[in-house]
């Protein structure tokens, strides 16, 4: 995990977020996506149908049932880690999605049955910029071989 200031949030810092990171956390939390987005990396633990309540939209990649042939498996994705997710764009298996208010949307719709705001989208990406870390260097530094 990249700390974060949601990690600094969680153990007691509670000038690390503003406003409208706060609310949206709560707006997350309220909408259900904790369902399949939770833990310490918040997701990544769990398969999920893509398109619970509504069909989802695209269907070029049929999920793991190109692995399992299982039937059940169709438009099934291991739910992403919600860390850094403001730098790994495009969004979704496919990466048919450029923006993160569009996940955001489509996230809500086809998954929770949720029409989100104009707001409750704006506050809740905020949040999950929050969630975006600084890389500790000693994972990026140039290694040291050793002498000959």
């Amino acid at each position: 995990v990249t700390p974060s200031r949601w990690d600094a949030y969680l153990k007691g810092d509670t000038a690390a977020l503003t406003v409208r990171e706060k609310r949206g956390v709560k707006t997350f939390i309220a909408a259900g996506c904790t369902t399949c987005h939770a833990g310490a990396y918040v997701g990544g633990q769990t398969f999920q149908k893509a398109g619970l309540v509504h069909p989802w939209p695209a269907t070029a990649d049929s999920g793991r049932i190109a692995v399992t042939k299982v039937p059940g498996d169709r438009y099934v994705f291991k739910v992403p880690v919600l860390r850094n997710v403001e730098k790994t764009g495009p969004y979704f298996s496919d990466g048919s999605v450029a923006s993160l208010d569009s996940a955001i949307v489509m996230m809500g719709h086809y998954q929770l049955g949720v029409a989100l705001t104009e707001p409750q989208v704006q506050d809740i990406h905020a949040w999950l910029r929050a969630l975006t870390g600084a890389i500790p260097v000693k994972y990026v530094a140039e290694p040291q071989l050793p002498g000959n």
